[in-house]
């Protein structure tokens, strides 16, 4: 059984577990303790674990892009990390949403005669993914040693408003979900066609070796 509930306290978990690795376990990768026997259950919180590392691998490298003094050298290999992670990241919300419809199918849903939702469950987990990435840097800078005057009194109003938003869109995907299941809404795949990876397809990369 696929449990919508499970997503956003695991991917809490996952963002304490890689930035802090003396936490017992954290040396490889966390798993839910609570996550059923069944297969599918636990290929499906595998698969949103590995979607929110790529967000947490993105975060992180878009950081160093960041950082006073780099070199154009450093910043060029850095941006070509982004680009490969980005990709990544894409690809593993199209595969969360295929995994989700192949389990419907089984269950004759989505209904084909019910509205579409122009975004789909995938999508929505990857901007919870985000958001509690947000929430985690938030409290870290809520509690910052040698932070500017009213520097924690700020994020503790940035984290306020990041949790309603982060509740509200969880309650938006369960809203979601268990209207697919009832069949009054549907999805459906949307590839992302991202272009900027593909040599064939970007002229930044085909127009150069075409000139020489």
């Amino acid at each position: 059984m696929i449990v919508i509930q499970d997503i956003a306290p695991l991917q809490d978990r996952l963002t304490q577990a890689w930035h802090e690795p003396t936490v017992s376990g954290a040396n490889q990768a966390p798993r839910d303790e609570t996550v059923s026997s069944e297969r599918l259950r636990r290929e499906w919180l595998e698969l949103v674990m590995q979607q929110h590392l790529a967000n947490f691998n993105l975060w992180h490298i878009e950081d160093e892009a960041r950082t006073p003094g780099a070199s154009d050298a450093e910043l060029a290999k850095v941006k070509r990390r982004i680009d490969v992670t980005n990709q990544q990241r894409n690809d593993l919300v199209e595969k969360l949403d295929l995994m989700l419809l192949d389990w419907l199918r089984a269950r004759s849903l989505p209904n084909p005669e019910a509205p579409l939702h122009s975004e789909t469950p995938g999508l929505i987990i990857d901007r919870l993914s985000i958001l509690s990435l947000k929430i985690y840097h938030t409290r870290e800078e809520m509690d910052r040693k040698h932070a500017p005057p009213g520097h924690g009194y700020r994020n503790r109003e940035r984290l306020a408003i990041l949790e309603k938003q982060r509740r509200d869109l969880a309650g938006c995907l369960d809203e979601l979900w268990r209207e697919i299941l009832s069949g009054r809404r549907r999805f459906e795949l949307y590839r992302q066609m991202k272009m900027y990876n593909d040599p064939t397809l970007n002229p930044a990369v085909y127009g150069k070796s075409e000139t020489i």
